[in-house]
């Protein structure tokens, strides 16, 4: 019989680990402990991109190896520290969760979380997304030089549009350019403008961008998909750890770095603590502060470069 002593569940944060040492990531050696133990030490970092936002999040009960699954209702599980939204908010499925706090997060780390999406919106202004994000998707064949200059090639247009954006590394393959924006759009111009960037860089650089998913429309291309800003769609946050070998981490940068990175996985949960440790500060420490919109100039301008 397996021991059910508090001693076989240790504490994290006020949240009992069970089966603490077994391995999640077969690549790295990387234990279920060791993961609710990294959340917890980046929890005064991941918590603000996760708290007032509605929650996907990828259980991977048998680690990365095994089977995984997005979940963005309550359903059955029982996380008494997760936030449960109000049912309107989405009325024809389960209630919406929310992780406010880094109790939370470790406890869905416990039930076999590995990855935290959000929403670009805030609940209690759901029908206002607050940012555009692109994630820029490349061909696997692709080297690292090429995904440099197609997230160069997104900064530059935005610039052009005079709007600013902030970089992190996806944790996987890609980029995401996330856009603050003022709270009185609706999903449907966010999206239209998302898809006109998309289009517009596609038609300026037709041999490096694809405006259409699917793998055989970005082959020797990168795909800057403008699909995560619909209602209901969601970006893993900063600082979550990605349900892939090694368990690399979804990491801000200012754009100075993005030159100097070696990729998309370069930070893991394991090593992201020298980062942290070694920066001056935070790369996105303004972003609360920036103030702009997709004014009707502004999608005119667009729709005069396509």
């Amino acid at each position: 019989m397996a021991d059910k002593s508090p001693k076989s569940r240790p504490d994290v944060g006020g949240i009992g680990i069970s089966n603490p040492q077994r391995v999640i990531d077969e690549h790295s050696g990387a234990t279920k402990l060791q993961l609710a133990q990294y959340y917890l030490a980046v929890g005064q970092w991941l918590t603000p991109h996760l708290a007032k936002r509605p929650l996907s999040i990828v259980r991977a009960p048998d680690g990365v190896g095994g089977d995984s699954f997005f979940q963005r209702h309550c359903g059955r599980l029982k996380m008494p520290h997760m936030r449960v939204l109000d049912k309107s908010l989405d009325p024809e499925h389960a209630r919406l969760i929310q992780a406010d706090n880094v109790t939370a997060v470790v406890e869905a780390a416990q039930m076999g979380t590995i990855e935290f999406h959000t929403w670009n919106a805030r609940s209690d202004r759901i029908d206002k997304p607050d940012r555009v994000v692109f994630d820029l998707d490349p061909d696997p064949e692709l080297p690292w030089s090429s995904m440099v200059e197609a997230t160069n090639m997104t900064l530059d247009l935005l610039d052009e549009l005079d709007l600013r954006a902030f970089l992190k590394t996806s944790g996987g393959r890609g980029m995401h350019v996330v856009v603050p924006i003022e709270r009185r759009h609706s999903w449907d111009s966010v999206n239209e403008f998302a898809r006109g960037v998309t289009v517009r860089l596609a038609k300026e650089a037709p041999e490096e961008i694809a405006a259409k998913m699917g793998p055989k429309n970005r082959v020797g291309k990168i795909f800057v998909d403008y699909l995560r800003n619909q209602r209901g769609a969601s970006t893993v946050a900063a600082y979550s750890a990605r349900a892939r070998p090694g368990l690399a981490v979804s990491v801000p940068i200012i754009r100075d770095e993005l030159e100097q990175i070696a990729g998309a996985d370069q930070w893991n949960i394991l090593n992201l603590h020298e980062r942290l440790d070694a920066q001056q500060g935070d790369p996105w420490a303004d972003y609360s502060s920036v103030r702009q919109s997709l004014s009707a100039q502004l999608l005119r301008d667009l729709a005069a470069r396509q």
